[in-house]
């Protein structure tokens, strides 16, 4: 304990701010106003994540070619089961209460055309964003950019009702996405089934087009 013996009036505020702006400089933090922000240096931080390459990405996360979403690596599968019964059709049979997955979509590798029975949460986490086509099943149909920039609209969640076909490819320079996927109840193979371009295009005519443009490999 202190005591201040001078008659000038002691600025208990001025005090106290210049002791936290000592603490932050310290801690590495830089103020901005009354708001503390972590700095970054050069190379480091958001530098580093912006220097890694496809080939850096997909190797340091073991991603592997899959038939529907470019590159995929399973995360975790739950280990609650939803007992026989626990629910309707068409998960009566029993499923897991859960399951996630990395995926990564270059140009040449988009979501193709598929759809799966449970409802799944699209992610965005690296890399470029993505644009989505959901087909529902009511008829309608629904576009959404999945990406970093919230002022443009992008959402980092997306979610994609189950039973609902979409498929997904990527726009901007850096020509990949990291996301993932998120499923409740957790899926199994059974669960998903291809699209066909054809019968969809029939089925959804004001998308026709992206139907049949939106899985194809870029040319650019």
């Amino acid at each position: 304990m202190f005591r201040i013996r001078n008659s000038v009036a002691f600025d208990r505020r001025g005090f106290f701010t210049r002791i936290a702006m000592a603490g932050a400089a310290i801690l590495g933090v830089r103020t901005v106003g009354a708001q503390p922000t972590l700095s970054t240096a050069p190379g480091k931080g958001v530098d580093m994540i912006n220097d890694m390459t496809f080939e850096d990405v997909r190797k340091l996360l073991d991603l592997t070619p899959n038939a529907t979403c470019g590159y995929v690596r399973v995360t975790f599968i739950s280990q609650h089961k939803i007992a026989p019964g626990g629910m309707t059709a068409p998960f009566a049979a029993g499923r897991p209460a859960g399951s996630a997955l990395y995926f990564m979509l270059t140009p040449e590798e988009p979501v193709k055309l598929h759809r799966i029975l449970n409802d799944q949460l699209y992610h965005y986490y690296l890399g470029d964003p993505i644009e989505v086509l959901m087909m529902l099943e009511d008829g309608s149909t629904q576009f959404h950019v999945v990406g970093p920039d919230l002022r443009k609209g992008h959402k980092v969640q997306l979610l994609i009702p189950g039973g609902t076909f979409h498929t997904a490819r990527v726009i901007g320079a850096r020509r990949w996405f990291l996301g993932a996927s998120t499923e409740w109840p957790g899926v199994e193979p059974a669960d998903v089934e291809l699209g066909n371009a054809d019968a969809l295009a029939a089925k959804y005519p004001k998308v026709a087009s992206e139907i049949r443009s939106f899985p194809v490999p870029s040319k650019r």
